[in-house]
């Protein structure tokens, strides 16, 4: 199975709550979940940039194979550099549709 996890709230119980649902994922003892996946933008952009409060959380799950991807877009918007973001996160072009894109490969998809 494989699992995306969209965040985009700002919401700091959200953005907990996203971390949390992807350390669950990969310390699940059966074995199904192949792939975890973060896409971040808005708000949630927050979570993955170096000056946020959860960089340890998200080089811990990035060490752990859990892919994230930053919207560009959100970058742009919110006047932020991919220097930014906490190394290993990817950008892509736009968040709506790399969470679309992830789901017609099969991927379920949650929202905190």
């Amino acid at each position: 199975m494989q699992t995306l996890v969209h965040l985009v709230s700002g919401d700091e119980t959200e953005q907990e709550t996203a971390l949390k649902i992807a350390r669950n994922l990969l310390d699940d003892e059966s074995g199904d979940i192949d792939d975890v996946a973060i896409v971040a933008q808005a708000g949630g952009i927050g979570s993955v940039t170096t000056d946020g409060a959860y960089e340890d959380r998200v080089e811990s799950l990035l060490a752990d194979g859990v892919a994230f991807r930053a919207c560009s877009n959100t970058l742009a918007a919110m006047d932020l550099e991919e220097s930014d973001l906490i190394e290993g996160v990817e950008t892509v072009p736009e968040g709506a549709v790399e969470a679309t894109r992830l789901q017609t490969e099969g991927y379920a998809y949650l929202r905190p």
